[in-house]
């Protein structure tokens, strides 16, 4: 099933740096294309670890009007390294897979020699903590509450402002939190979580009646209050809410540009693009840039 693809046109550039972002998010296509240009210092990654999906499929058919899909092929990257994670030719009893064991890694080099390691994605030059975000906003878009305001929002503001410059008044904001509090909406923290799970294995180990008021107690104090959250967490609400306002109007390209000021990985492009030295010393593999993603060595212990 090997081919090779030669390209019938020259490169547009080969000296303007480069800056690609990934996140867990980031599979197949986009991982080879991260991965050539990691391995050729081309260019400088920047996120968290990719996906790790490697693995070439094609589709068999059969009787019956069904298929067949078999694995036919794995991706590997210009220096030799395979991206897959999943180990799927050692399953466990129970069919289930885990991911390649670090021990089992190998050690590939780049162009400039840097080291890299296979087996789990691409591991990007500048490792950032993915974002995470409060309860009361992870509930408000599952629970759909932002889309629907942001669905509400566009039919009473026939246009906006581009989706570079918009952003959300203090009085549309507090419209917002006028909107929230009339649902029916509900949310548990991790304080709460860890109270009730507290609860539950007291009970079953009969010490519950001994610290019963402490508990009531604690209870009473960590009870979150939902205008409170909203206005605590201002700033992580009203940059999703702007976000999804502007795809009404902009669609996926209005999304992303009203993040651009606010995005932590795009505004890390930005100060490595501008920072020439830095660039050039991470492509390098200068410093601690000359190993990329070294995977601990698993240690059993007797």
């Amino acid at each position: 099933m090997n081919k090779i693809y030669v390209s019938d046109k020259s490169p547009v550039d080969t000296k303007m740096p480069l800056v690609i972002l990934v996140d867990r998010g980031s599979a197949s296509a986009s991982e080879i294309v991260t991965g050539a240009i990691q391995d050729l210092d081309r260019g400088v990654v920047i996120g968290q670890r990719s996906y790790g999906k490697g693995l070439v499929q094609q589709t068999v058919q059969l009787v019956y009007n069904t298929q067949m899909k078999v694995t036919i092929a794995k991706y590997y990257t210009p220096s030799g390294r395979c991206i897959q994670a999943l180990d799927y030719f050692h399953k466990n009893p129970d069919g289930s897979v885990d991911k390649i064991a670090d021990s089992l890694m190998s050690e590939f080099k780049t162009k400039n020699g840097r080291l890299v390691y296979d087996g789990s994605g691409i591991y990007p030059d500048v490792l950032l903590d993915a974002k995470k975000y409060s309860n009361i906003s992870s509930a408000l878009m599952s629970k759909t509450i932002i889309f629907n305001y942001s669905t509400k929002y566009r039919f009473s503001h026939p246009v906006i402002s581009l989706a570079k410059d918009f952003s959300l008044t203090d009085a549309e904001y507090d419209d917002f939190i006028k909107y929230v509090l009339e649902k029916e909406f509900d949310y548990t923290t991790k304080s709460e979580k860890a109270l009730d799970d507290f609860k539950e294995i007291a009970e079953k180990e009969q010490y519950f009646e001994n610290v019963k008021a402490e508990y009531d107690a604690l209870k009473k104090k960590t009870v979150h209050n939902k205008q409170e959250d909203l206005m605590k967490f201002k700033n992580e609400i009203e940059q999703l809410l702007e976000q999804e306002i502007a795809s009404r109007y902009y669609y996926q390209n209005g999304r992303l540009e009203t993040s651009f000021d606010t995005d932590a990985e795009v505004l890390k492009a930005i100060s490595v693009l501008r920072n020439t030295s830095l660039y050039l010393s991470i492509v390098k593999g200068e410093g601690d840039y000359k190993v990329i993603g070294k995977p601990k060595k698993d240690i059993k212990k007797n």
